[in-house]
């Protein structure tokens, strides 16, 4: 990757992290910016955005329609498939999918999943990108959520039911899991800090591409997102957060 050559699109604090990221190992990148505020020539686009359909397919159509056909696309695919995304652009090879949980500082790993129509030079630009960034690219079957973000979404939502159901406080919960089977952190409190509207888009993704109702999101999950409770960010999720300090 040469100076100036990438660019992040998105608001969270993964995009943010990517633009830091791009910046401690010499990737030139035009960090949080509309489609419309980029150069043509940008050679790789990072797009972030994990829920909201009309937005995502918003977004990538105006890239697709303004950038060089060189141009490569590396989309979040945490809420739908690259297959899916690709088939909103007119240039479905330059799109590859990829998955990750923030923060980004503790995954060795980005999971890359190619379309049915992604070219071959596409996903070696981004297996080439995330190197550069000291991270080693996997790829995988081509899904919602991919792989790491779908297992834990899982867990997390089963958390979610088990709390909701009264079986018991989130402190407890998160408790058993991290000290039973040797978790960083319980999955109630990983939630938080990934994004609750994060770990929603997987689950709704799952649920939609699939029909499986043991995607079907927790309620109170739901609830928390819909109530713009998501996590650390706003100050609330499973936990309130006040001053540093976590309360259940």
């Amino acid at each position: 990757m040469t100076k100036s050559s990438a660019a992040i699109i998105g608001e969270s604090r993964l995009a943010r992290e990517l633009s830091d990221l791009c910046n401690e190992n010499g990737v030139g990148v035009s960090p949080s910016l509309q489609p419309d505020e980029l150069l043509p020539t940008t050679a790789v686009v990072i797009e972030t955005s994990a829920g909201d359909e009309e937005k995502k397919k918003s977004v990538l159509q105006k890239l697709d329609n303004f950038l060089s056909p060189a141009s490569v696309i590396i989309a979040s695919c945490l809420g739908y498939s690259t297959t899916r995304m690709a088939s909103w652009i007119n240039k479905p090879e330059r799109l590859v999918g990829f998955a990750t949980f923030y923060p980004l500082k503790d995954r060795k790993i980005i999971e890359l999943a190619a379309g049915m129509r992604s070219a071959e030079s596409a996903i070696a630009t981004a297996e080439r990108l995330f190197k550069t960034l000291g991270k080693e690219a996997v790829r995988v079957k081509d899904s919602a959520g991919l792989t790491f973000p779908r297992i834990l979404s899982l867990i997390i939502n089963e958390a979610a039911r088990s709390l909701e159901e009264g079986v018991a406080t989130a402190e407890e919960i998160d408790l058993a899991m991290k000290l039973g089977v040797n978790y960083p952190q319980g999955p109630l409190r990983w939630a938080d800090q990934i994004g609750l509207g994060e770990v929603l888009a997987v689950l709704e993704g799952l649920e939609r591409e699939t029909g499986d109702d043991r995607y079907r999101p927790a309620p109170l999950l739901k609830k928390l997102v819909t109530a713009g409770f998501v996590g650390e960010t706003s100050g609330k999720g499973f936990y309130a957060y006040n001053e540093g300090q976590v309360k259940p």
